[in-house]
């Protein structure tokens, strides 16, 4: 599935690629590349809440700020949080030790793009994902979701914190 126009980059209409997930769907599993190449899945944080902060590169500076801010919130949620790009893993992981975010586990969707299909995330003209935070409740359901529509723009912190710590009360 398309849609054209779903998302901007600098004021310019972008095609989304993949199946768009709602608030209350089962969250789509889906397999990445974590650290040191192994295989990551959604379902491995089953029964807990996952943050997943999808970026479209951590050598941005509007990426870079979204991940920081939420291993910054980390320490204070009882949740899993997960930054996915399609950046390889060895530069995700450069970025991890430069930055100490060692509260945010990064994963990567360039093998496969099977999170960005699986979420309609996957950026048809740039190959890369769209700037997104979706919060998956300890059921495995989708309890919030962002789509940010400028590319270039932060995600709502305090609405996405917020859900994953209502997540985490139920």
């Amino acid at each position: 599935m398309e849609r054209a126009g779903a998302i901007t980059f600098k004021g310019g209409p972008l095609t989304l690629v993949g199946n768009p997930t709602n608030t209350g769907d089962a969250a789509p599993d889906f397999s990445a590349v974590g650290a040191g190449l192994s295989e990551v899945k959604l379902s491995d944080f089953a029964g807990q809440v996952v943050v997943i902060s999808s970026v479209p590169s951590l050598d941005t500076p509007v990426c870079q700020v979204q991940t920081k801010r939420f291993n910054e919130e980390a320490a204070g949620l009882d949740a899993k949080i997960l930054t996915i790009s399609v950046d390889l893993p060895f530069a995700q992981s450069r970025f991890c030790e430069t930055f100490s975010t060692g509260n945010v586990t990064t994963i990567s969707d360039y093998k496969d793009h099977e999170f960005g299909q699986a979420y309609g995330l996957y950026i048809k003209e740039l190959g890369l994902l769209a700037r997104a935070v979706i919060v998956v409740g300890k059921n495995g359901n989708i309890t919030y979701q962002e789509l940010v529509g400028e590319a270039t723009d932060e995600p709502d912190y305090d609405a996405a914190l917020s859900a994953a710590r209502e997540a985490s009360a139920s």
